[in-house]
C-alpha cells in the first residue's frame, strides 16, 4: 500500500516514514503543501497522512482542493491542532480521520489499515481467499491452516493482488505499490516475488496474463 506523507517537521517526518515502512507501507514524503499537490496530481496513492500547518499551502487548503476535484482518496489528518473546533473543521472539510500529536505509531498504522478497509468496502480485518488468509495487522499469512513465512515484499504483492482479486495488475502498478521515491527497483523484482509466492502457496493461485500483468481470480479455484 502506497502512502503520501505530508509533514514539514524533518525529524518527525523521518520517524513516521520509517515506522510506516516497518508496517508494510511504501511511503513518499513531502514537506510542504505545494509539493503535496504536485505529488497527488502525478502519483497513485492509497491514502494520505496530512499535517495542517504546512509551508506554502496550508494542509486544510490541500484537503479542500482534493475534495473539490472529486477525489475520494482516504485522508488522515495528523496535526498538533487539537481544539475541538479544529477537529470538526478538518472532518467537515473531507478528512476521513483526525489524529492529534503526540500520537502512538502503532495506532497510526491501525487507523490507516481501517481507512483502507473502509475505502474498499471491507468490514473484516482479515483478507480471505479460499484456504488463504492474510492478516494485514499481524503481517501474517496462512494457507490451508498452516503459517507461511513471506518476506515484506512478497507479503505486499500478495496483499495487493488479493485486495484487487479479479483485476489484472501490471508489473508497473505492482512496483508503484512496493516502492517509494528513491528506492532502487530491480528490473525482474516483481517476477521473482511472484515466483516465490507460487512456490510457497500454490502454483495456480496467481495467474499471469501474458503481456498485461498478474491477477488472483475473484473466486478461488
Amino acid at each position: 500500500m502506497r502512502i503520501l506523507l505530508v509533514e514539514d517537521d524533518k525529524l518527525l517526518g523521518d520517524g513516521i516514514k520509517t515506522g510506516l515502512a516497518q508496517g508494510g507501507f511504501a511511503v513518499d514524503w513531502v514537506t510542504d503543501g505545494r509539493q503535496a499537490e504536485l505529488a497527488l496530481a502525478g502519483e497513485d496513492y492509497d491514502a494520505v497522512v496530512l499535517d495542517l500547518g504546512l509551508p506554502r499551502v496550508d494542509g486544510m487548503d490541500v484537503l479542500r482542493r482534493l475534495r473539490t476535484a472529486g477525489s475520494a482518496l482516504p485522508v488522515l489528518i495528523l496535526t498538533a491542532r487539537d481544539a475541538v473546533a479544529e477537529r470538526i473543521a478538518g472532518l467537515d472539510a473531507g478528512a476521513d480521520d483526525y489524529v492529534t500529536k503526540p500520537f502512538d505509531l502503532a495506532e497510526l498504522q491501525a487507523r490507516l489499515r481501517a481507512l483502507l478497509r473502509r475505502a474498499r468496502g471491507k468490514a473484516e480485518p482479515l483478507v480471505r481467499h479460499g484456504e488463504l488468509v492474510l492478516d494485514p495487522a499481524g503481517r501474517s499469512v496462512s494457507y490451508g491452516g498452516r503459517p507461511v513465512e513471506l518476506s515484506p515484499r512478497e507479503f505486499a504483492i500478495l496483499q495487493e493482488l488479493l485486495v484487487n482479486a479479479g483485476r489484472v495488475l501490471s508489473k508497473s502498478q505492482l512496483e508503484e505499490k512496493l516502492y517509494g521515491w528513491g528506492e532502487e527497483i530491480e528490473s525482474n523484482a516483481v517476477e521473482v516475488f511472484i515466483h516465490h509466492l507460487r512456490r510457497k502457496l500454490a502454483p495456480e493461485l496467481i495467474r499471469t496474463i501474458r503481456g498485461v500483468g498478474y491477477m488472483i481470480p475473484k473466486e478461488p479455484a
